[in-house]
C-alpha cells in the first residue's frame, strides 16, 4: 500500500485562514494589527523573492507589514540601528533578519539582539532557552509547521519513537526538542552517527532535515511509519527532499513530498508566530 501524502499545501492555507480570522477579530476588539519587520541587506534575488512572499502572505492576513531593505554595502552598525528602531517600535510585532548577510554584516551576531518577545523565527538565545525548558515562548517556524502537519493528521507521539536526522540550530535541535515535549522517545542523527540506516528504521516518525539529496533510502523506513522531509535539495533532476520519496512510499503510513510538504508551513507558522508576538505584547 502506498503512504497517504500529507499535503503541506493545503494544511498551510488552512493556518492562514485561521491567523486572518484571528487577526481580524484582534482588530476589531480595538487592538491595533499585528506587525511584521523584514530586513533585508542587499540584493541577492533569491532572498528578495523570500522576503516579498513574506510580506505578501502578511498582508494577505491582515497583518501590517515593514519592509527594510539596505544597500549591499551597508556597514554592520548600520544594520544594528534598523534593529534597535525596530526593537523600540510598539507597532512591530515580529522582526526577522534575513540571512545569509553580506560578509561586513554579522548576520548570526544582530539576530541575536532581536527583543525575545519580537523573535518569529524563535532562534534567539533566549527563544533557544524558553523552548528547552519548555516555557512559553515563540518557536522556529519550521519545526512547528513539522509539529502542525503531524497534530492535523492525527499522529500519535506519546510514547512513539521518534528520529531525527540533522542537528542544525534552524531545524534538528528545535524539532528534537518539540518532539521531546510531546513525550515522544527521540533520537537525534548526524553525520557520525554509527549505522544511520539502522536507527531510522527504529522510527515510529522519522524526520530527514539534513541537506543531503534522497539520502533517507526506501529500506531505511520502518512499515507503518510516518516519515516527514525537510530537505529542499537542487538537483539536475528539480528538487527533491532527503528521502528517496519512491522507496519510502512503499514502505510509509504518511509522508510528505518535496515540494508541497514541509515548506509551506514556515511562512504559516510565521505568520501565526507574528499574531501570537502581538498578543504577547498587548
Amino acid at each position: 500500500m502506498m503512504a497517504e501524502l500529507i499535503d503541506g499545501k493545503a494544511i498551510a492555507q488552512q493556518v492562514r485562514d485561521e491567523v486572518r480570522e484571528e487577526v481580524a477579530a484582534w482588530v476589531a476588539a480595538g487592538h491595533e494589527p499585528p506587525g511584521l519587520a523584514t530586513v533585508l541587506v542587499g540584493d541577492d534575488p533569491a532572498s528578495a523573492i523570500y522576503v516579498g512572499g513574506k510580506q505578501k502572505a502578511s498582508a494577505e492576513v491582515g497583518i501590517r507589514g515593514f519592509d527594510h531593505r539596505l544597500p549591499a554595502d551597508a556597514p554592520h552598525d548600520e544594520v544594528a540601528r534598523v534593529l534597535d528602531e525596530l526593537n523600540a517600535d510598539p507597532a512591530v510585532s515580529g522582526i526577522l533578519l534575513q540571512l545569509p548577510t553580506p560578509p561586513q554584516v554579522d548576520g548570526g551576531a544582530l539576530s541575536e539582539t532581536i527583543a525575545p518577545g519580537k523573535d518569529v523565527d524563535g532562534l534567539t538565545p533566549i527563544s533557544v532557552g524558553l523552548l528547552n525548558k519548555a516555557r512559553p515562548g515563540l518557536r522556529p517556524c519550521t519545526p512547528s509547521g513539522v509539529m502542525e502537519l503531524l497534530r492535523r493528521h492525527g499522529v500519535d507521539l506519546q510514547g512513539a519513537e521518534a528520529v531525527v536526522v540533522g542537528r542544525s540550530d534552524l531545524v534538528g535541535k528545535p524539532m528534537s526538542a518539540l518532539l521531546l515535549q510531546a513525550n515522544a522517545t527521540v533520537t537525534v542523527c548526524h553525520s557520525r552517527t554509527r549505522d544511520l540506516a539502522e536507527v531510522c528504521r527504529r522510527a515510529d516518525v522519522l524526520v530527514a532535515a539534513v541537506g543531503v539529496a534522497n539520502l533517507v533510502r526506501g529500506d531505511w523506513v520502518k512499515e507503518g511509519s510516518v516519515v516527514i522531509d525537510v530537505g529542499m535539495n537542487r538537483t539536475e533532476a528539480g528538487l527533491t527532499g532527503d528521502v528517496d520519496f519512491a522507496g519510502a512510499s512503499e514502505r510509509a503510513r504518511l509522508i510528505t513530498p518535496v515540494p508541497g510538504g514541509v515548506g509551506p508551513m514556515t511562512i504559516a507558522m510565521l505568520l501565526k508566530n507574528t499574531v501570537l508576538a502581538a498578543k504577547a505584547a498587548a
